[in-house]
């Protein structure tokens, strides 16, 4: 076991970082205020591989081992949270299914565009009714004339302002709906496919998450990903690497909380010292090191199981769910420690604050993360 990060890993790191405090340092604060997809920056992303990620080099992606993508998200997130949702959510349950499930043929003609962030991907599985509940889908997907039609609405969807591409998940099979769903696969400009308005959200208010409208839309069976009642297998698979995404965004939110309060700190002077210098302060600033380096160990846990080809959900379960609530913690804290100017928008760590507690909600809430452990453990133990 080495817990010394490679060379190619440092070299991933420093990349982004630069890359990250370059493009997205300026105006995180400005687009997060505004509510605005920064597609300035996102242009700029695509010929550097951040949305082709994992995506093999054979389909114009950098086919990077998984460390490596959560040190990307890690490092994009650290600086701004809602661009690092939006490359992770694209990379791992928009870009990833296909990689997994696709045909050569649908491999062939949508990876090339996910990689090079000429489509945007969203995951759409949640609905009204339809959460952590996933089998109580209610969109439908009716086979008529060759073709299948499409019905239904899904909310809060990443990406969905601005996707290229969504996963759609549709019960083909009424009479079993909780078995009976299917992925499928439908593209900007569709008759019938249509976005509606942005969401007004608490954190990451410069993603545009949306509800998506299908009415209607006719589909081509090859636009279906996997086989008719592949959903719920297809949808486990992208959310298990998906856990591992938002654990990593998770992470990069509490690293620049954390960072921020140290800095913060050694420059705040109380009864003429810095309060650094407090034991309630120090204390606080070990815990927050100890929980964000836990949290990193088992993220890269989870990613060397999946690297390895090795049953990774349970890991990436806890890692999501260790790595979440460290972000919540850490960000209460390091706005604790600036006192009542971390509750003032002139500086970052109020904005950390508002990101960290959605990353405990989407891709599995904490309680459904749980269900998942105990759901391993016991089964270990029986």
């Amino acid at each position: 076991m080495d817990f010394n990060p490679c060379t190619k890993h440092k070299a991933v790191r420093k990349t982004v970082r630069k890359f990250a405090e370059t493009e997205l340092g300026p105006i995180s604060h400005e687009i997060d205020r505004d509510s605005r997809f920064p597609w300035e920056v996102i242009e700029k992303m695509g010929p550097l591989n951040y949305f082709g990620l994992q995506v093999p080099k054979k389909y114009g992606g950098a086919g990077l081992d998984t460390v490596s993508y959560a040190i990307t998200i890690e490092e994009i997130s650290r600086v701004c949270a809602a661009v690092g949702l939006c490359v992770t959510v694209h990379n791992s349950v928009g870009a990833y299914p296909i990689v997994l499930f696709g045909t050569e043929e649908q491999k062939e003609r949508f990876l090339p565009l996910l990689a090079s962030g000429e489509y945007i991907g969203a995951f759409c599985l949640t609905e009204a009714n339809a959460g952590s509940d996933a089998g109580a889908v209610e969109t439908t997907a009716v086979y008529e004339d060759g073709e299948y039609v499409v019905n239904g609405t899904k909310v809060f969807v990443t990406n969905g302002g601005v996707c290229g591409l969504a996963h759609i998940f549709a019960i083909t099979d009424p009479d079993n709906p909780r078995s009976g769903a299917s992925v499928f696969m439908v593209e900007k400009g569709m008759p019938g496919f249509a976005v509606g308005e942005l969401e007004d959200l608490c954190g990451m208010r410069a993603n545009p998450v949306s509800s998506l409208f299908l009415e209607d839309v006719r589909l081509p069976a090859s636009h279906m990903l996997g086989r008719p009642g592949d959903g719920l297998k297809i949808g486990l698979s992208a959310l298990d690497t998906g856990r591992i995404g938002i654990g990593a965004q998770a992470l990069g939110i509490a690293q620049a909380a954390f960072e921020a309060a140290v800095k913060y700190s050694k420059e705040r002077q109380q009864f003429k010292k810095p309060i650094s210098s407090f034991q309630t302060i120090q204390n606080y600033l070990a815990d927050m090191a100890t929980e964000i380096d836990a949290a990193r160990l088992l993220l890269y846990r989870a990613c060397a199981f999946k690297d390895a080809g090795q049953p990774f959900g349970a890991e990436a379960a806890m890692a999501k769910l260790y790595c979440s609530t460290t972000a919540t913690r850490v960000t209460n804290l390091a706005l604790q420690i600036h006192g009542g100017y971390g509750y003032s928008k002139e500086y970052d760590v109020e904005r950390y604050f508002r990101d960290a507690k959605v990353t405990e909600i989407y891709e599995g809430t904490s309680e459904v993360q749980r269900m998942v452990v105990a759901r391993s453990v016991l089964s270990q133990l029986t």
